[in-house]
């Protein structure tokens, strides 16, 4: 669970950081590749540190991931770029792929399949309790010292996991020669960078109707058709295609990817209107969103528990869907008649609720549905949809933010340097003289708003899948 804790705190702490970054580094524009980069490489890296967990044991390649993922810490700590930060927070996620699925995929071998939706709880109110810190942490941090601090707290923390995890976690041997699936890894990764640069640049760097829009949707095709050839004809395939056929593993899975898509497009910009369009500081807007987390952990704890005794996981998993779907809402008719600071605890108490009941019940719904031989696998691949969803989502969500703004600047007057607003962040905004400000921060305010209906349109698609789920209970 502490390991676990280094993922989720991170990026609890970055999102409120992300204004202070781009106003020190410059690039506003690029703001959202500070978090698609790492979901990016966590998104691809999940699912290969799975399959090798099957293949060569947990502990190695948790402790390597930990360690990678401490060093590119302190790498993003002492970036002087956005560039720089961008590629260490590549390198960053990587590490955090690893330890987020072998994590959970740990427990998934020691309790039973019944028992692990209380376990599945512990560990969701580990996130929710490490997410609390963190939003604390990023905000005072930030205002008291400098945003670099919320990279260097990593290093402790990974540390103790390190050493904790290298007495207590025992060592098994391979029992057999495996092979190493790289193209289906060199396909998925071109695939799914296709798709994220595509979703992401698409409209602000170059228009949807480019031919560099057209090649890289080419690419992307070509990458998804090769590596499902390539998964087909493994011999151990990083992804075991046949595991879609079981209905309840494809619709927990691809559930989990819309939860994915539409906490991380709402979780990226939430602190960036708070501080941009409501002026509240970096540990202000942290504050905020412990309402969230607050609500997450009740749930996640003590409906673990409820749930273990019911045995009814379809049940929780479509309520907390619908709670998610509902908090998102909250948040874009919030955002679009800018109410005040107060009125978004609500809309983060209700999502926070949502969360901490699916979550853990999208991950136990899954395990149940997967042969035992291949839980790694399983878990990983799920993993994999749900990174892939939400970076997705900040890609999607940021680059629709821009577009909005880049219009909604424009028609206030020709005098604007609108890239330079959307470069500087909070400093050129307040270099603006003060009769702007107020039409300023509406511009920014609806192109937040179309974020929120983007992650609240894809809670809804969530909810009425999950309404597919077959009703199974859990195995003793």
């Amino acid at each position: 669970m502490l390991a676990m804790s280094l993922g989720s705190l991170d990026q609890s702490i970055v999102n409120t950081a992300l204004p202070a970054m781009a106003s020190d580094l410059g690039g506003l524009a690029h703001l959202s590749w500070v978090v698609t980069a790492f979901m990016l490489s966590s998104t691809v890296a999940t699912p290969i540190f799975g399959k090798l967990s099957d293949m060569y044991g947990r502990r190695g390649l948790l402790l390597l991931a930990i360690t990678l993922f401490m060093m590119m810490s302190i790498l993003c700590g002492v970036a002087q770029s956005m560039t720089q930060l961008i590629i260490f927070r590549l390198l960053q996620g990587i590490g955090a792929g690893g330890v987020m699925t072998l994590c959970q995929t740990t427990i998934s071998d020691v309790v039973t399949p019944k028992e692990r939706i209380r376990y599945q709880g512990l560990f969701t109110g580990t996130f929710a309790m490490s997410a609390v810190a963190g939003p604390i942490l990023g905000g005072g941090l930030t205002t008291a010292l400098s945003w670099r601090w919320i990279f260097y707290i990593n290093v402790p923390i990974a540390l103790i996991a390190i050493s904790i995890l290298w007495n207590s976690l025992p060592t098994l041997k391979a029992r057999k020669k495996h092979v190493i699936d790289i193209y289906g890894a060199v396909t998925m990764a071109c695939g799914a960078s296709s798709i994220l640069l595509l979703f992401s640049l698409g409209g602000t760097l170059f228009p949807w109707q480019s031919y560099t829009a057209g090649v890289i949707a080419a690419i992307a095709l070509i990458s998804i058709a090769l590596f499902i050839y390539v998964e087909s004809k493994a011999v151990e395939p990083i992804v075991t295609l046949s595991l879609f056929r079981i209905r309840n593993f494809t619709i927990g899975s691809v559930t989990t990817g819309c939860m994915g898509f539409a906490m991380m497009s709402a979780m990226v910009f939430l602190p960036l209107y708070f501080q941009l369009v409501l002026g509240l500081s970096a540990a202000q807007s942290g504050s905020m969103l412990l309402a969230q987390i607050v609500a997450m952990l009740l749930t996640s704890v003590f409906g673990g528990q409820i749930s273990s005794k019911l045995n009814r996981p379809k049940l929780f998993m479509i309520a907390g869907i619908a709670l998610e779907a509902l908090g998102l809402s909250v948040f874009a008719v919030l955002a679009y008649m800018q109410k005040d600071t107060y009125w978004f605890l609500i809309g983060l108490g209700i999502l926070g609720l949502g969360m901490g009941i699916a979550m853990p019940h999208a991950t136990v719904i899954v395990q149940n549905a997967a042969p035992k031989n291949a839980l790694g696998e399983a878990t990983s691949s799920m993993a994999f949809i749900r990174s892939l969803g939400g970076a997705l989502g900040v890609a999607v969500s940021g680059g629709v933010m821009t577009t909005k703004l880049h219009d909604g600047l424009n028609e206030i007057s020709s005098d604007i340097d609108v890239q330079g607003i959307i470069n500087g962040g909070m400093e050129a905004v307040a270099r603006l003289p003060t009769g702007l400000r107020p039409s300023i921060e509406l511009a920014f305010s609806h192109a937040i708003t179309a974020s929120f209906v983007i992650g609240g349109s894809v809670m809804l698609l969530a909810l009425l899948l999950s309404l597919l789920l077959e009703n199974k209970q859990l195995r003793n």
